[in-house]
């Protein structure tokens, strides 16, 4: 005899059921927490168990104030590690929109050792924020010392290379650039910003770029969810010509 799979679980798949064909579209509010504890006769707490299932699985997110919603497919994203870009993939054909967030602020903590600055030197923070439709899809921090911030970096874009751009108008040729990549939990703050589970790991990347001279010219730390990112890297390996030739 096996064992009867917890309520939840049961919830959780009728949904999955019924979003997978189509009966349910993405896009959709679902009925509230109360009308769905009714339909299926459980209480609120299981009900809601059932929901972080779908939430974890990337197929329903929670937006405050207005309810649980079927999300729109996922698109991939694909980091590209030190060309300081973001590739996306998406069956949907749409398009990103990123907003920006500008902020001038004076650098303390983590800052100070990211950016190689004594503390309260003047920075500029742009929070990127980018959507696939009305779904939250990436978040960035990018930090750039303060007489290298362009002033004319749009509020929004439908382009993250365009924001890309306007950083590297006034920022010297890149002559290094490092990157760590962790995977983790999210924070409350990034799990409420990108509408997902906090049980859901996200590939956390921070990226340093320097010049020529060794300063620091951008500091950024990207996060992405981790049921949809990917990250890339390509070394190119050098072969010695006494070796080649001889």
């Amino acid at each position: 005899m096996q064992p009867v799979p917890p309520r939840c679980h049961v919830i959780a798949d009728d949904i999955r059921n019924k979003i997978s064909t189509g009966r349910i579209k993405a896009g959709e509010c679902l009925p509230s927490e109360a009308q769905l504890a009714a339909r299926y006769a459980v209480s609120t707490a299981t009900l809601r168990s059932a929901l972080s299932v779908l939430q974890g699985e990337g197929l329903v997110e929670k937006i405050h104030g207005k309810g649980n919603f079927v999300r729109y497919p996922l698109r991939r994203i694909t980091y590209v590690g030190g060309a300081c870009t973001l590739r996306t993939e998406s069956s949907t054909g749409s398009e990103l929109r990123v907003s920006v967030r500008t902020t001038n602020l004076q650098a303390h903590g983590q800052l100070t050792g990211l950016l190689g600055v004594p503390a309260s030197s003047p920075v500029t923070e742009f929070l990127c924020l980018s959507h696939e439709e009305r779904s939250p899809h990436s978040l960035a921090r990018i930090y750039v010392p303060r007489d290298l911030s362009p002033t004319d970096v749009p509020a929004e874009s439908h382009c993250c290379k365009s924001v890309e751009a306007k950083l590297a108008e006034l920022r010297p040729p890149l002559a290094e650039v490092r990157e760590r990549v962790s995977a983790r939990p999210p924070t409350a703050e990034e799990a409420a910003t990108l509408r997902i589970s906090s049980a859901l790991a996200v590939l956390a990347i921070t990226r340093v770029a320097s010049d020529s001279t060794g300063r620091v010219v951008e500091a950024a730390l990207l996060v992405l969810p981790g049921d949809r990112a990917d990250a890339f890297f390509t070394t190119h390996h050098m072969t010695d010509e006494r070796t080649s030739r001889g």
